[in-house]
């Protein structure tokens, strides 16, 4: 009995073996169209992109929109024609819409008076360059190698041939900012002596020295909290007047490194004379 049970429980089981293959291979992904419709539209749409990707590369690197002019809209000074011409020949390649804009503009301003360039298409054939240059306002050494730069209105150093009548800078690379802001409050200070002030120097230790148009030299020193820089100028320039007459020889420094006085140098370099507050 137990061997006839067997047989007729393998029996029943090819049959519903057999059923449930049929309804696996009904539910199969070669028997449901609305999924393989799903995936033909998904294939057609990859290969229009695509299609459409490389029709697009194709138009725009054909010969059909040759750059054929820059437009200069601002007006440089420093900047010649000959320059821009050169640069517009060696730094644009491309046509109007392959042109890479970024290194265009990157290579203008490696130009020695260009501070800031920008650079746009120009509908249909050109590129539209603006330049802003750089003021220069003072002629700058760094202390540290001696290289001759140039600073400009914002305080930055920069690389260019002048021979305009500037102050000339010297200090640690980093200090042109300052040095510039301390220009201007040590003109104010010196005008009363008749004089402009041609040179400032500030030493690695934050010292400083004031070189006049009438050849006089000012060592300022450092800063000190008993005794301000402000103050010990103000001194000088209120006592000079009399003391230079009182003198009566030419002084090359006067050195202002004192809390309640100064010395002076004069140019033959005989001893100093020495003013009292």
């Amino acid at each position: 009995m137990a061997e006839v049970r067997s047989r007729s429980a393998n029996a029943a089981a090819r049959p519903a073996g057999r059923a449930a293959a049929a309804r696996a291979k009904e539910n199969g992904i070669w028997h449901r169209p609305a999924l393989l419709n799903l995936f033909s539209d998904l294939l057609m749409l990859f290969a229009a992109i695509g299609l459409g990707w490389a029709l697009v590369t194709w138009f725009v690197t054909r010969p059909l929109f040759p750059l054929r002019e820059v437009v200069v809209t601002s007006e440089p000074e420093q900047v010649t024609a000959s320059q821009l011409e050169y640069v517009a020949r060696t730094a644009i390649h491309g046509n109007f819409f392959t042109v890479d804009l970024e290194t265009v503009r990157s290579a203008f301003e490696k130009l020695p008076w260009v501070r800031r360039a920008e650079v746009r298409r120009r509908w249909p054939d050109g590129l539209e360059l603006k330049i802003e240059e750089h003021q220069a306002v003072a002629y700058w050494t760094v202390s540290d190698s001696g290289d001759s730069r140039l600073v400009n209105r914002q305080g930055e150093v920069f690389t260019a041939a002048s021979n305009a009548p500037m102050p000339q800078f010297s200090g640690p690379q980093g200090s042109a900012g300052w040095l510039l802001a301390r220009h201007a409050e040590f003109s104010a200070a010196v005008q009363p002596l008749g004089a402009k002030l041609v040179g400032l120097a500030l030493s690695a230790r934050e010292a400083w020295q004031l070189t006049l148009d009438n050849g006089l030299v000012i060592m300022l020193g450092r800063e000190q909290d008993k005794s301000p820089l402000d103050k010990r100028l103000a001194r000088f320039v209120a006592a000079w007047p009399r003391v230079k007459d009182n003198i009566g020889v030419q002084v090359a420094v006067a050195d202002l490194r004192y809390p309640n006085g100064f010395a002076l140098t004069p140019t033959d370099a005989t001893p100093a004379a020495k003013g009292k507050k």
